[in-house]
């Protein structure tokens, strides 16, 4: 399996998940390599038929209708098109929610980063969902994210490590999250915390490299 050249430098250690986004979004190329760009039309048309039996993806999919061509952003892989939501990142409405992003975390990844609050550990009544497809090898495939620790540190929700092979990949991130917030203890919070379920309204979309 092709790993992500940048992220072989990350721990595997779920507790180092912030420094890996840090790393997917500071870290400079070692090399200069050829921006690729992804016509998003044809990819959405392509996914389309790998996920031909599973209507939430099709409605998902339905759902992109941007035009035009994503570029590659070598070697950091968050994904181009970030998600929107009904509850958005301040959760009080509508709005852009969160990315989709690639990583390199004892095996490949996809995850999940955004929204408001944090990441409720149980994520019961949800479920978050990738569809991917290899555009240079024909494998295609979808995941639930449901990963994530309960520490401040892991600011992510992701998939078990997948094995897509290498080159270059198109997915889409949809469906539902929990997030909580802290709140005193009262009668509604016996634990201390508030609870929003985000929807997911347009999908986030990108292409990255495995």
């Amino acid at each position: 399996m092709h790993h992500l050249s940048v992220m072989r430098r990350l721990t595997t250690a779920v507790a180092a998940t912030s420094a890996a986004i840090a790393v997917v979004f500071a870290a400079p190329a070692v090399a200069d390599p050829q921006p690729q760009t992804v016509d998003i039309a044809a990819a959405v048309a392509q996914l389309r038929t790998t996920v031909a039996d599973n209507p939430a993806a099709l409605a998902a999919l339905d759902k992109l209708t941007e035009d035009g061509t994503v570029e590659v952003a070598l070697p950091a892989q968050p994904f181009q098109i970030p998600a929107t939501s009904d509850i958005g990142q301040n959760g009080g409405g509508p709005g852009v929610y969160g990315s989709g992003i690639a990583l390199d975390l004892d095996g490949f990844r996809f995850g999940f980063f955004g929204g408001p609050g944090t990441l409720s550990p149980n994520q019961n009544g949800a479920k978050l969902e990738v569809m991917w497809l290899n555009l240079s090898n024909g494998q295609s495939g979808t995941a639930v994210l449901s990963e994530h620790q309960d520490v401040p540190v892991d600011t992510t929700i992701r998939t078990a490590a997948l094995n897509p092979g290498g080159g270059l990949i198109v997915a889409a991130v949809y469906g539902t999250l929990w997030h909580r917030w802290s709140v005193p203890v009262d009668e509604q919070h016996p634990d201390g915390y508030a609870y929003q379920l985000g929807t997911i309204q347009q999908p986030s979309f990108g292409a990255v490299t495995g």
